[in-house]
């Protein structure tokens, strides 16, 4: 028999589970500190988004399974993507449908995290 595909609320509490998991491992095994921002995004910001070339119609961040995570360094605001490489790579180890921004060849995105089982970031 096939497994039944998972709720949107059952992803959203995994995906909720993963990121604390996260943010407390960037904290207290890194020493870094963070903070979130686009947690979850109403459609017609996504819309607007997509006009301006810098996201989708169809976010992930739209259905609560998306955040963009903010990392700093001794109080400075981190923003360059392969500053996260090491968020990202954790990010992936704690669930196989968790994806990172940065692995975006298009446009990356490096304090992005979601979870998605259709490969969508």
């Amino acid at each position: 028999m096939a497994a039944r595909p998972m709720t949107l609320r059952a992803r959203r509490c995994l995906f909720t589970f993963n990121l604390a998991r996260l943010i407390a491992w960037v904290n207290m095994q890194k020493g870094y500190t963070c903070s979130l921002s686009e947690a979850l995004r109403p459609q017609w910001v996504a819309e607007k988004y997509a006009k301006e070339g810098k996201g989708s119609r169809v976010s992930l961040h739209i259905d609560g399974l998306a955040v963009d995570l903010n990392i700093y360094s001794e109080g400075v605001y981190l923003t360059k993507s392969e500053d996260y490489e090491f968020a990202g790579a954790y990010w992936k180890t704690l669930h196989p449908d968790n994806r990172w921004g940065g692995d975006i060849e298009s446009l990356r995105d490096g304090n992005h995290f979601s979870c998605s089982p259709d490969k969508r970031i």
